[in-house]
């Protein structure tokens, strides 16, 4: 028995059947919460359970697996090389394997300590035997802590004395300079602490811990003024990176949240700490600074990029639009992968629809990675030619479904095909700029080493702390895009700043310092020459 025959029935009972129709629209809305919260609830367990990797492999329907066949290809190990031997069949050993250990993994820079063994003959028999030869045996091996002292030795001369001599002379060389007066840490110390605490995500209180378990007993209040004071030494090299980053054609930028200061007021279930933004920008020269604010207001976008001009990508924030629909210079460029990802999220609730957008996003994916490498020219030729039907099919099919099929407004697949509807301009600039990414992925992928250390320090005590730490992180992350040791860099830029000159400022720029100094830079004291003597 359907609804209408149920009305039917209770025509005669209007209360009933308001009652029926009231239970009916209660049950409608149920089931609606129902689903939304079966979705989140599937979301939730991706992000606890599932690959974390936005890379999406449609399987082949044309043939049948095999029994053991999904088992074996989900293992991801590739069958050993065998070498048969008579009467069974014997592995080949790599050259560079664990287990050889003639060729153990390491390079010239990791220093070599030999222990030669005793050789099990008694010493007033060892005259009978002739040293032939000797084999070698190699372990890597590893110390609790590299700290050591680095003791100087200055002399002290007192010249004879002379017989018409008034005062005795004393000559003693100057003591080794240090980045901060009378301080009795070393350079490489203050660049080896900042390595491990924004590029290895090795908080100051462990570090603590590992200086105290080396016998070095320093307060993590000293390590902090050291951290604090050595960036403070960094800030103009961060500005002159800055204003390099401004003046690029392409600009992408996002936002990541860090907690930072303490609340006066702490509001009931929400933490003892302020939430934060960095604002990251990369630049096209490969490099990337991470601005700190406050706060995720609109205004910060148009406080940074007040007079920008050029291509700015971005994802759907709507503070990115609003500023590119203020400024004439500057042209918004949206990201494919964040439009991507709703279609992603729909998988669950409209499969074959979101399938099939996957698939058209992934084809255009397939012709930007075979002609990614030419010229700008000829690519922008290329995405003409096949990029751009692609788009366009693309949003054609999008309108045919939102005016055929019949989606309910809070359908995942709702929100993602009017998302990109509504950035669809956005979403076609790179057809027009070749010099424009499909994506934000190489801003995304530097923001990685926030989000890791974020989850090992949690938070930034201060705002200053805050900011210092988006200094360091900058400069560093643009040192590992362009192929620089972040601790030779640390070491030559802590001694060299002092005497820079502070109009070129922005040579000492991860950058520009690799073009500069990169070939022959300022070592930390080895002694022999390593450390400058007596200066002020």
């Amino acid at each position: 028995m359907n609804h209408e025959q149920i009305t039917a029935l209770l025509a005669p009972h209007a209360d009933l059947s308001s009652h029926y129709c009231g239970l009916a629209q209660e049950r409608d809305q149920l089931k609606k919460r129902t689903d939304e919260l079966q979705q989140q609830l599937d979301w939730f367990k991706r992000q606890l359970f599932g690959a974390k990797s936005e890379r999406r492999i449609s399987p082949d329907e044309s043939r049948q697996l095999t029994l053991g066949e999904l088992q074996q290809e989900e293992s991801g190990s590739a069958a050993e090389p065998i070498i048969k031997v008579p009467g069974h069949e014997r592995r080949l050993r790599s050259k560079n394997g664990d287990g050889d250990e003639g060729n153990l993994r390491f390079d010239d820079s990791v220093p070599v300590e030999q222990v030669v063994l005793p050789v099990g003959i008694p010493a007033d028999e060892l005259d009978d035997y002739e040293k032939i030869g000797e084999k070698k045996t190699r372990h890597l091996a590893q110390k609790p802590g590299s700290y050591f002292v680095r003791e100087f030795i200055r002399p002290v001369y007192k010249k004879k004395s002379v017989a018409d001599a008034i005062e005795d002379e004393i000559i003693c060389s100057p003591p080794p300079w240090t980045v901060f007066q009378r301080s009795f840490a070393d350079v490489s110390l203050l660049a080896g602490i900042l390595i491990d605490k924004f590029r290895f995500h090795l908080p100051l209180y462990r570090q603590h811990q590992r200086m105290s378990a080396c016998g070095v007993h320093i307060s993590r209040g000293t390590l902090t003024n050291w951290v604090h004071r050595t960036v403070d030494l960094l800030v103009p090299i961060y500005q002159a990176q800055m204003k390099s980053i401004l003046a690029s054609t392409v600009l992408a930028m996002d936002e990541t949240p860090i907690k930072a200061g303490r609340k006066k007021k702490k509001p009931p279930g929400r933490g003892k700490m302020n939430t934060a933004y960095f604002w990251p920008l990369f630049g096209d020269k490969d490099e990337v600074a991470f601005h700190f604010a406050p706060t995720r207001s609109h205004s910060v976008v148009f406080e940074l990029l007040g007079g920008y001009a050029g291509t700015l990508i971005t994802d759907g924030y709507e503070a990115y639009k609003q500023f590119a629909a203020k400024s004439a210079d500057v042209c918004h460029a949206a990201c494919w992968v964040h439009t991507r990802r709703g279609f992603d999220k729909a998988l669950v609730s409209d499969q074959d629809l979101a399938d099939r957008a996957l698939q058209q996003i992934a084809e255009l994916y397939q012709v930007e990675e075979k002609i990614g490498h030419l010229a700008q020219e000829k690519l922008q030729a290329q995405r003409a030619l096949h990029s751009k039907p692609i788009v366009e099919n693309f949003f054609e099919w999008l309108r045919e479904v939102q005016a055929e099929q019949a989606l309910l407004p809070s359908s995942p697949f709702t929100k993602a095909l009017a998302y990109a509807l509504e950035r669809e301009k956005s979403l076609k600039v790179f057809l027009e700029n070749p010099e424009v990414p499909l994506d934000t992925n190489h801003l995304e992928r530097q923001i990685r080493p926030v989000a890791v250390g974020r989850k090992n320090w949690l938070f930034c005590w201060t705002e200053i702390g805050a900011q210092y730490a988006g200094i360091a992180q900058s400069l560093l992350s643009t040192c590992i895009l362009h192929d620089v040791d972040p601790y030779t860099y640390l070491v030559d830029v802590l001694q060299r700043i002092e005497t820079h000159p502070a109009a070129k400022v922005d040579e000492l720029t991860p950058r520009l310092w690799k073009e500069r100094f990169a070939a022959d830079p300022i070592p930390a004291y080895l002694g022999s020459g390593g450390c400058q003597y007596g200066r002020d």
